[in-house]
């Protein structure tokens, strides 16, 4: 499995809370042009499948492509188009590949996602955050729960799928609030919802406010408890929870997302961007990332240099710490087979040993686990409850110790 994900590091305004790698046309000043952008993009593309030739690397079609930013829908259609075009050209797309963009609700309407549709993209995902027009204020964002309504539909009348993204935990945010917010994402009938606690970044203009003591902070309990309820009521319209911050009907899952937790292979294209591959060289696996000032990315490409910043090599305890870092996200679970082999692989490990049974030699600590009500064990996967979702970090950390790490 392959895919690609493009980096489009443009929007019209930056939020407050935002530390993502974008930029607004002020930042920029004269280093990077939002005209040009398609065109380096697709200069790295073909670097990058240089690069792959060059290493001996053979992917697959592309399965997903997701377009993401910043705010990919600040560039017309054409320029998303000619980018998509380019990764057809290059890997092939895979019959019935998913294509998304993200998408400010307030830069596209009927016409822009019509459009999309016809340059090949069958998924959009809306930054709707609330639906509450206060904490959208708080959260220094443009748009209005209007226009969430009005591109949803749009989306639907031209047979594009439709994601939305909720945060919660805005400072002034209380309880009632969230459960409008998740009501309203809920009737306006998508299949898929994702759903982010507020994190604060010191560098971010609301991480300042809350350090200078001119705004609440999140508060740990509150987050937990609007998880818990979203969680509730999203299960109650039918959509499961497939990853801790996403629901889905069946079969509406982002197989985008779900390639990244299952630690496929990925090409990182933009500004920022991180790309994975799986055993380079026949060696270990290869993580990298791009330059994040799209000035100097520029330039790296005008070198025709593959625009990387850095790349390092995953090790045999890195290898078995991410295994279970990304399995025990998903509702499908952690497979403890593929742990153990992992584990194996460590030079020295000494708490490397044969299945026994049905979840191997570390029983005992997996069992404290399902007593204190962490995780349910099926087979040989571990999946977390909802109380190991919400103490994932925690959750984590035991099994690492539970399997020597």
């Amino acid at each position: 499995m392959y895919e690609v994900y493009i980096h489009v590091p443009f929007c019209l305004r930056r939020c407050g809370y935002c530390d993502f790698n974008t930029y607004t046309a002020s930042d920029l000043g004269g280093g990077a042009s939002r005209d040009h952008y398609a065109a380096m993009a697709i200069r790295e593309m073909r670097l990058v499948k240089q690069w792959q030739i060059d290493h001996g690397i053979t992917e697959p079609a592309a399965s997903t492509v997701f377009f993401g930013g910043g705010t990919p829908t600040v560039l017309p259609p054409s320029s998303l188009g000619a980018m998509l075009r380019a990764v057809d050209e290059l890997w092939g797309l895979a019959p019935g590949a998913e294509v998304t963009t993200e998408a400010n609700p307030d830069t596209v309407d009927h016409d822009s996602i019509a459009a999309l549709r016809d340059l090949g993209f069958n998924r959009i995902s809306f930054g709707m955050q609330s639906a509450v027009p206060r904490v959208l204020k708080t959260l220094d964002r443009t748009h209005t729960p209007a226009n969430v309504t009005q591109g949803v539909k749009a989306a639907a009348q031209v047979g594009l799928r439709s994601s939305v993204d909720l945060i919660y935990g805005t400072p002034g945010e209380d309880m009632g609030d969230w459960r409008y917010s998740v009501q309203t994402a809920l009737d306006l009938g998508v299949d898929h919802i994702s759903a982010y606690a507020l994190t604060l970044e010191p560098t971010t203009a609301m991480g300042r406010a809350v350090a200078h003591g001119t705004m609440p902070g999140p508060d740990d309990d509150d987050e937990a408890a609007k998880y818990a309820l979203a969680d509730a009521m999203f299960t109650e319209a039918g959509l499961d929870w497939y990853e801790i911050s996403n629901w889905a009907r069946p079969g509406y899952e982002s197989r985008h997302n779900l390639g990244y937790w299952r630690n496929v292979d990925w090409a990182g294209i933009g500004p920022g961007a991180h790309s994975h591959y799986n055993g380079v060289g026949r060696g270990r696996d290869v993580r990298s990332w791009d330059i994040a000032h799209p000035k100097r990315w520029a330039q790296a490409i005008d070198r025709r240099d593959v625009p990387w910043q850095g790349s390092e090599r995953i090790d045999a305890l890195e290898h078995a710490e991410e295994l279970i870092m990304l399995g025990v996200r998903l509702r499908e679970g952690l497979a403890c087979t593929r742990v153990e082999r992992a584990v194996a692989r460590i030079p020295g490990h000494t708490g490397a040993k044969t299945i026994e049974g049905e979840r191997g030699p570390h029983a005992d600590p997996i069992d404290d686990l399902v007593a204190e009500g962490l995780i349910e064990v099926h087979g040989t996967r571990i999946i977390p409850t909802l109380r190991g979702r919400l103490l994932n970090d925690a959750l984590i950390e035991r099994l690492y110790e539970a399997y020597g790490l």
